[in-house]
């Protein structure tokens, strides 16, 4: 591989998408829509105590989930679209390979899609300043939003090389990405309510009817009659029900770019909580691979009566022995774009043995 080559590529396709009115009108629109989240959370947080450190978060996500609506425009019909303008042929017949046309306009698309990010920075420092995170937490988010704007647009570039007509390569590419985010959600959810497993609750309660009629066992001054509330006695009762085994299907949200940029960052607790929405995401997924117990119990007898109980372990007490998942689902995301652009490089190399019907080749 060429890089003056490669490089010529590159710079062929960001003059095009420069030189595009529509370039700078997605531009405009994503930075009105930044301007509108950020004022809306400013008024949100501004009614709150102790919200801060959601503010970045919050933010960072709706960065991503806006770069992951546009980035498939710019990238859905990189080289189908230059086949169907026969401007693809012209290329193909000087000493650049196929292989440097394809990775040269995944290149340019991956630098079309931080362009956004670019527009989106001054947001994300008053998003710094406001939410009191750690550095590490900063920058880790940043790493993983720039290389989840390369894997859109390595999956755009790919299908563009490998469906014949742009609107439907940008149309795969958008329900991808939608499996990729929303699907993943909805197989989770049906999965770990479809897989269910019977539990037991048993629970001890006082028993309130055992109070004889007409005494106050919180009366100071009682008759021999009437017990005190240590008196009375407790009832134990089981409970057969049903619990989803999220804990067989939590995989599915590994592959998933806001549960990946959640589990990477590093979480944030106060008193054993998480406090902002990287923290809570992260350890509701955490959460999810625990087993449920087969037998539960809760003594409301003791609780009533104020003896000294078990503390239920919190939130990072229980996740602190589950496995982090992100370099996982960043692992199959990767595959899966790097995957699409060798098939990609493949069905573009000339010449070609078939072709689908109708493709302009000249």
């Amino acid at each position: 591989m060429n890089l003056h080559r490669l490089r010529t590529i590159i710079g062929i396709e960001l003059r095009q998408r420069v030189r595009s009115v529509g370039w700078y009108v997605l531009l405009g629109i994503f930075a009105v829509i930044l301007i509108a989240l950020l004022s809306l959370s400013f008024a949100a947080f501004s009614l709150t105590t102790g919200g801060s450190e959601w503010f970045f978060s919050l933010v960072i996500m709706l960065v991503l989930l806006l770069t992951l609506l546009v980035s498939p425009t710019l990238s859905g019909s990189a080289v189908n679209g230059d086949r169907d303008a026969a401007t693809l042929a012209p290329v193909q017949v000087t000493l650049v390979t196929t292989t440097e046309i394809v990775i040269g306009k995944f290149l340019a698309a991956w630098i079309s899609g931080l362009a956004f990010l670019v527009v989106a920075l001054p947001f994300l420092v008053v998003a710094t300043l406001a939410g009191e995170l750690n550095p590490g937490a900063i920058v880790t988010s940043l790493g993983i939003l720039i290389i989840e704007v390369g894997v859109v647009a390595a999956i755009g570039v790919g299908l563009s090389a490998v469906i014949a007509r742009p609107i439907f390569s940008v149309a795969s590419t958008y329900l991808l990405v939608a499996a990729l985010t929303v699907g993943t959600l909805i197989a989770f959810g049906l999965g770990g309510a479809a897989l269910r497993t019977q539990t037991t609750t048993i629970s001890r309660e006082v028993d309130w009817n055992a109070i004889p009629a007409g005494c106050d066992p919180g009366a100071p001054v009682r008759s021999t009659d009437c017990p005190s509330y240590d008196q009375l006695p407790c009832v134990e009762s089981r409970t057969l029900s049903e619990q989803p085994r999220f804990d067989r299907v939590w995989w599915i949200l590994a592959a998933n770019p806001f549960v990946i940029l959640a589990d990477a960052t590093p979480p944030t607790y106060v008193d054993g909580y998480p406090t902002d929405l990287f923290s809570q995401i992260a350890s509701g997924v955490r959460l999810a691979q625990i087993t449920p117990d087969a037998t539960t119990s809760f003594d409301g007898c003791a609780q009533s009566r104020g003896w000294s109980v078990d503390a239920y372990p919190s939130t990072e007490q229980r996740v602190a022995g589950t496995a982090p998942s992100w370099f996982v689902g960043l692992f199959v995301q990767l595959l899966l774009a790097g995957g699409l652009l060798a098939w990609g490089v493949a069905r573009t190399r000339t010449p070609a043995k078939r072709l689908p019907p109708g493709t302009r080749i000249a």
